[in-house]
């Protein structure tokens, strides 16, 4: 895998370190990167989106969702009541895990549900009213000057 040396970017930006940072966990040569439990991100409108991730095995009380310093963290950790049972195959994993989704800026939890093995997250990107689109009116050149000649009149 190509080593990408992002040093220039961080010279000659202000402010984008995190982009930088998230590039660089994403193009480490990292080959440890967990695939337990398995996932789905679907996008189910326009703004929103769901996070579906199979947790055969977990009861809601051993789940547990937090969003911290931009990031959605799910784990899960199981309690230990199975010492009085024997096992000839145990193919249900129930290790503890925990998983980390980084969160882009305006994008929240909006729920979780918890049902037939799977963990369901919502999340919905609400963009501010300062950084969405407006449409500006254009007033025409006679209704300017029309104003400009009745503040005069009246001054």
């Amino acid at each position: 895998m190509r080593n990408f040396d992002l040093a220039p970017l961080y010279r000659a930006t202000v402010g984008f370190d995190q982009i930088a940072d998230m590039m660089d966990r994403v193009l480490s040569s990292d080959v440890t990167q967990p695939t337990y439990p398995p996932y789905n991100i679907e996008k189910t409108a326009d703004d929103a989106y769901r996070i579906s991730i199979a947790v055969a095995g977990f009861a809601g009380s051993d789940l547990s969702v937090e969003v911290k310093e931009g990031a959605l963290v799910v784990s899960a950790r199981k309690a230990e009541d199975d010492n009085d049972r024997t096992y000839l195959h145990r193919g249900i994993a129930t290790r503890a895990f925990e998983r980390r989704f980084q969160l882009a800026d305006h994008v929240r939890v909006t729920g979780a549900s918890h049902a037939d093995g799977m963990l369901h997250i919502e999340l919905v990107r609400e963009m501010p009213e300062a950084l969405r689109p407006r449409r500006i009116a254009i007033a025409s050149g006679d209704a300017v000057e029309k104003d400009v000649i009745d503040a005069a009149n009246v001054n």
